[in-house]
């Protein structure tokens, strides 16, 4: 499975937040993604007026600990979700990849 060029990269040492603006693209939410501790929480908002399909990758930085991706979310129109993902010890490196969701009409 390939993950979509929009995908934001946090280093999980980062403690603070990393926000991706949106581009050209008219589905991508806008993501602040915050790691603390071995919690990753993503929260997205969408301000386009296509719906975005967002996923929360987890690297964990242990190589005995289990690497996630949350199920995927759809954010449509002026949405809002909340994405949560967690390591056993420290994360490594966090993502967000988006997807557009065809027009359903």
């Amino acid at each position: 499975m390939a993950l979509s060029a929009g995908a934001v990269l946090l280093s999980g040492l980062a403690l603070g937040a990393h926000t991706h603006a949106a581009g050209k693209e008219a589905y991508v939410a806008s993501c602040r993604t915050s790691v603390e501790g071995s919690r990753v929480t993503a929260y997205c908002h969408n301000p386009n007026p296509g719906t975005d399909r967002v996923r929360l990758h987890v690297e964990c930085a242990r190589w005995w600990d289990i690497d996630s991706d949350s199920a995927p979310v759809e954010v449509g129109p002026t949405a809002y979700a909340e994405l949560t993902q967690r390591c056993w010890k420290e994360v490594g490196e966090a993502w967000i990849s988006h997807q557009p969701v065809p027009d359903r009409r």
